[in-house]
């Protein structure tokens, strides 16, 4: 008997522990959930029947740096926020009609200006694809020609939610060559090239072209890039500069590919074999992986044998696409070239890419209103206004689970400034579209 109420009070005590146990388990996801927001697999041009998180947002207000619209950008990004799955994308566009219309693809204007004046662009994705969804929507236009290079690494769903993309648009591509891309090697470089190919070979008779990654978004509507791109007549804007002593040791030595134990699974290692000089007396210079190059830039560097020679003398160097551009450039005689006798062209000249950096912030620029991440500021709501007005025609880095706000309102106010424009009196519409 003894030993039977021992039993019941031993179950008893056990039911009591999972129930109370369940209790503060479903108590936490309530409150969970009621601190989470939930970013829709769309942007600003959403047509949706139901309230989005951010619907609150005035962007104007944000742009104008009003204290309480700064203060309700500051509450949302202190809740959980939860972006939309790969998953979720590849449904979203599984149906093109549907997703261009809800997405307002079919009612992007341009101008005659523009539609006589592509532009390429070279995507270098590998996750994200909500974000890379919104990248291609603000720089979209009828008579553009995208090409998206995934890695081989990425996840079946990323992979699909691109291949829907491609699907949906007949000026969208995947690349017909694909890389499995390592972080500082040469196959991040080959990533660019093998687009720049491909966009090569289109029917579409592109004027430049600009390479982006995930975490990049514009800060120029279309009317205004080209627009800036008429001003360039043909020269091409990146970053070229002189090395230091430290950067030299990137390509006076072979580097190795090898196995890490940390983020990067793989990266270039230094070993102690010097390299021989770069082939015909090539003078060396650094950048930037980020570019803007003319077709006829482009075309030499797919044709002519002296670049060919540099980029094989460049595939054991550590992180190739941030010489290999820089020093192409400078080369006597190429399309657009760059004299070497030229001062250096640094990020805060070429307007190609703005990089907000920890060590530089409150001598170069302002302080970051986000966070930082490997000492790169990752944008926030409060910087909108000297994104916009700095000047540079892109921006690295955004991330909408960091802070939502400020890609919500560079949509806004990209969109506003393209159908200004389009809306302007004695402006021709483009009839570049299908």
């Amino acid at each position: 008997m003894k030993r039977r109420c021992a039993v019941l009070h031993w179950i008893r005590y056990k039911f009591y522990v999972f129930v109370l146990s369940l209790f503060f388990v479903l108590v936490y996801i309530k409150i969970s959930m009621d601190n989470s927001i939930y970013i829709e697999p769309y942007g600003a041009t959403q047509r949706s029947l139901r309230a989005q998180p951010l619907d609150g947002i005035n962007c104007t207000a944000v742009y104008d740096l009003e204290p309480v619209e700064i203060g309700k950008s500051l509450e949302l990004r202190r809740k959980n926020i939860v972006e939309a799955g790969d998953g979720s994308i590849v449904s979203f566009t599984a149906d093109c009609k549907n997703y261009i219309e809800q997405r307002g693809y079919n009612e992007v204007m341009i101008t005659d200006e523009e539609c006589s004046f592509p532009i390429a662009y070279s995507l270098v994705v590998h996750k994200n694809s909500a974000m890379v969804e919104r990248i291609l929507r603000a720089i979209y236009t009828p008579n553009n020609i995208y090409c998206i290079h995934y890695d081989q690494k990425s996840s079946k769903d990323f992979i699909a939610a691109m291949m829907n993309l491609e699907k949906c648009f007949p000026n969208v591509f995947v690349a017909s060559k694909i890389e499995s891309v390592q972080y500082a090697h040469i196959t991040r470089l080959n990533a660019d090239l093998n687009c720049l190919s491909d966009l090569l070979s289109s029917e579409v008779k592109w004027k430049y072209v600009i390479n982006l990654c995930g975490q990049d978004f514009p800060l120029k509507s279309n009317y205004e890039l080209v627009t800036e791109l008429k001003k360039l007549n043909g020269a091409n804007m990146l970053e070229s500069s002189r090395p230091s002593e430290l950067k030299k040791q990137r390509f006076q030595f072979q580097y190795e590919l090898k196995d890490m134990s940390y983020e990067y699974l793989k990266m270039p290692v230094k070993t102690s074999i010097a390299k021989d000089p770069p082939p015909h007396d090539i003078e060396m210079f650094v950048g930037s992986a980020y570019f803007v190059l003319t077709r006829d830039f482009v075309s030499y560097i797919m044709n002519n044998q002296l670049a060919k020679d540099f980029l094989q003398w460049t595939a054991d160097t550590y992180s190739p696409d941030e010489h290999f551009w820089a020093t192409m450039a400078r080369v006597p005689g190429v399309p657009g070239e760059m004299g070497r006798s030229e001062p250096d062209v640094t990020d805060l000249e070429s307007r190609t890419r703005l990089v907000k950096w920890n060590y530089l912030e409150g001598q170069l620029y302002p302080q970051c209103t986000g966070t930082h991440r490997r000492s790169v500021c990752i944008f926030g709501a409060a910087e909108l206004r000297w994104l916009l007005e700095d000047g540079h025609w892109f921006a690295n880095k955004f991330d909408p689970k960091i802070d939502p706000v400020v890609i919500k309102c560079l949509e806004e106010k990209l969109e506003e400034k393209q159908h200004q424009e389009c809306l302007r009196p004695r402006v021709a519409l483009g009839r570049c579209f299908g």
